[in-house]
């Protein structure tokens, strides 16, 4: 949020849920992807989206797992329009396969697929896991569905960030980790400060093609599989803490959604949400907010490019 611009405020709260959100709210004939949708958060997303109507596909590295869950959003939302399509963001070549394989216009992208905190590994191109599959991954999906997306008009993109951009900014020197001591919570930080960074940028060149991208904090939420890396004890320490307000998979579902489909987000983008409202600036006291590097426009168009160079795709 730049000093220009009005925070963007919603009669929502963190205890929100996605159905509260989406509640009135008509997706008939539009169509959407939930990368990550067989699990967590990326279910609860989809089902709000079906249940308002929209005709949904799950892009998922399970998709048995996948159409488990697509029966059951059909079987609480009546909904038949539910598809499932392998997707793994680590691997360009399913990344390309899956943009190939997709046909017609494309009116919601929501890029909630993620990994967190996992040991030092790495992609066959030798980039780190996390960067690679939160940001390099969701970047090839997005610019490759871009004229799907363009071709909808009015389409919406909503990039999954997180708190945890607060741990680092992007480390142009040396983004993979080839020179600096590999940090779990460090690697993880900058991939979601480049997830909040593709929002910007992507916003920036896209509004004219009638594309709004904003990016979200879906909150603390424990029943999810982007935990499994964390040790138990570590997972335990966080729950008794208190450090954070837990919230439930509806309610971290609750923001993503509003970015996708709230009337009034039309032609506002560019911006990181939390708790169903703009987030305010970055504050160590209160643990929320974003921070003013996660939004710089500079380093956005900068980590545009070089997420071109490392993927050799032709600018969008």
């Amino acid at each position: 949020m730049t000093e220009q611009q009005t925070r963007f405020t919603t009669p929502f709260t963190a205890e929100s849920t996605a159905a509260e959100v989406i509640d009135g709210i008509d997706l008939t004939g539009r169509r959407a992807i939930v990368t990550g949708g067989a699990s967590g958060i990326g279910v609860e997303t989809a089902r709000a989206l079906a249940s308002a109507g929209a005709e949904v596909t799950l892009a998922v590295r399970d998709t048995g797992a996948g159409e488990r869950v697509a029966r059951d959003i059909t079987a609480t939302t009546g909904n038949q329009g539910i598809h499932v399509a392998r997707l793994d963001l680590a691997d360009q070549k399913s990344v390309a396969g899956f943009v190939a394989a997709w046909d017609g216009p494309l009116d919601i992208l929501i890029n909630n697929a993620g990994v967190m905190m996992t040991p030092e590994l790495r992609t066959p191109e030798g980039w780190e896991l996390q960067f690679a599959t939160n940001h390099l991954g969701h970047f090839a999906l997005t610019t490759g569905l871009h004229d799907a997306l363009a071709a909808a008009g009015k389409a919406r993109v909503v990039s999954l960030s997180s708190s945890g951009h607060q741990r680092a900014g992007v480390d142009f020197d040396d983004i993979h980790f080839r020179h600096r001591p590999y940090d779990a919570a460090v690697a993880y930080g900058q991939a979601k400060t480049a997830n909040a960074l593709f929002a910007v940028e992507a916003n920036r060149r896209w509004a004219a093609d009638g594309i709004t991208v904003n990016a979200v904090h879906p909150g603390a939420v424990l029943d999810t599989n982007l935990s499994r890396h964390l040790p138990k004890e570590e997972l335990d320490q966080l729950v008794s803490s208190g450090a954070y307000v837990f919230k439930t998979p509806q309610q971290g579902a609750a923001t993503s959604v509003l970015a996708a489909t709230w009337p009034a987000l039309e032609g506002v983008g560019g911006r990181y949400f939390e708790d169903v409202n703009e987030a305010l600036p970055y504050d160590p006291e209160a643990r929320g907010g974003v921070t003013p590097y996660a939004l710089d426009p500079d380093a956005a168009a900068r980590l545009w490019q070089v997420s071109l160079d490392t993927l050799d795709t032709p600018a969008r």
